[in-house]
């Protein structure tokens, strides 16, 4: 890869607790909408790339689980992936919003924010749905709690100071050479876009327990010059969730894939022919080998 003069590089991740709009924020910050938004926690459970390069500079984005105090396997893996990025950061951006409480397993991670060296931003997220003397009070609380770091209030949902935080990387970014080929938008292959789409969808339309026992697996992706062809299983956790999945004659099912061939089809660009499966792996977020098949553990 060419080296360039004068030139930034480096891993900016996004950790903070779960619902306080890390997606939305990357998803602004990269100009592509690469991670889940719903209004329900712990939507993402990978870390999700996004790269952002100019003529000077490239940043490499990484959306990260909701901090949380693990209950099973799967979340354990998640909890894997947020100490993960905060090992390998170059900049950390810590997301709170005007909102939440802190807890246990917060407080463990803004600790060791505040133990490392990396520097670090503390966006305040949701200030549209604040006032001012509560802004205010806010920062002067963080500024208690990671002296070190900067402050940023912002409203990723509205696109309110995002430049501020990007403006902020920028200066705090290292100089290097850049990791990626020029043009290269993540480091995720289409399947993956693919089955966060379907999840998301099955977020959207079933309640309680549902959405966070299933995982989507691509098992076939075959694209054609006209149109992408894919076939996915969705897996759920217990054979009593497959129905339900299913719903009455199907409709369900029905719905989520037709929701999700269409959001495929603005994220890819042309047709697709999306086909639905409904599997059982019984109590797969608590097994080693599913956690591996699926990605989450070495």
């Amino acid at each position: 890869m060419e080296n360039k003069t004068n030139f930034k590089s480096g891993f900016v991740n996004i950790i903070g607790n779960p619902n306080v709009g890390k997606s939305t924020l990357m998803n602004a910050l990269v100009g592509e909408r690469l991670a889940i938004i719903t209004a329900k926690a712990q939507t993402t459970r990978h870390r999700i790339m996004g790269i952002v390069g100019g003529d000077n500079f490239q940043i490499v984005y990484s959306d990260t689980p909701g901090i949380l105090r693990p209950s099973y396997k799967l979340q354990e893996s998640m909890m894997g992936f947020v100490r993960g990025a905060l090992k390998d950061a170059d900049v950390i951006l810590y997301v709170t919003d005007t909102v939440e409480k802190g807890d246990e397993a917060s407080e463990e991670i803004v600790e060791k924010i505040k133990l490392s060296a990396i520097p670090t931003i503390v966006v305040i997220n949701k200030i549209d749905i604040s006032n001012q003397s509560q802004l205010e009070s806010l920062v002067e609380l963080w500024h208690t709690r990671l002296p070190e770091a900067r402050i940023i209030p912002v409203s990723a949902l509205e696109g309110f100071n995002v430049a501020g935080v990007f403006d902020n990387i920028m200066e705090l970014l290292p100089e290097g050479a850049p990791y990626y080929e020029e043009g290269t938008l993540t480091d995720r292959p289409m399947r993956f876009f693919a089955s966060e789409i379907i999840r998301e969808k099955v977020f959207l339309n079933y309640d309680k327990e549902i959405p966070y026992s299933v995982e989507i697996v691509i098992e076939e992706y075959r694209e054609e010059p006209t149109i992408d062809r894919i076939s996915a299983v969705i897996y759920v956790a217990r054979d009593s969730q497959k129905g339900i999945i299913i719903g009455r004659k199907g409709e369900m099912l029905k719905k989520v894939g037709t929701s999700a061939r269409i959001e495929l089809e603005k994220f890819i660009g042309k047709k697709v022919f999306l086909q639905l499966h409904v599997k059982v792996d019984e109590g797969w977020r608590n097994s080693n080998r599913s956690l591996r098949r699926y990605g989450y553990t070495e």
